[in-house]
């Protein structure tokens, strides 16, 4: 997977990367092959603001999070996106039973 991290008017430390490079390996379990993932962070006060894009499959997919916190920003951005890609998952996966159950009537 390939991550990249930007801050909008902020400074991204070490740590905020690692934290977020760590809450993303969780969409890996999607799919086997690598995918391109972006997040962008701001702060539009009181909130802390997450923007996520993956790239998966031909399929961009994105999000947005705010919350009183960053690190719980990135936690509801990587809870969305899961969620996103589950759903993307769970097409392909039924797309093909219904195919499969069609031709053995």
């Amino acid at each position: 997977m390939n991550l990249e991290v930007h801050g909008h008017q902020l400074e991204v430390t070490d740590a905020l990367r690692t934290y977020a490079n760590e809450k993303f390996q969780r969409l890996c379990r999607h799919f086997e092959h690598p995918f391109d993932s972006r997040i962008q962070l701001s702060i539009d006060k009181p909130h802390h603001c997450a923007e996520g894009t993956v790239t998966a499959n031909g399929r961009t997919l994105h999000a947005e999070a705010s919350a009183p916190t960053m690190y719980a920003a990135i936690d509801i951005l990587v809870d969305k996106l899961d969620r996103s890609l589950q759903k993307v998952k769970d097409r392909m996966v039924d797309h093909g039973r219904g195919d499969s159950v069609r031709q053995q009537l």
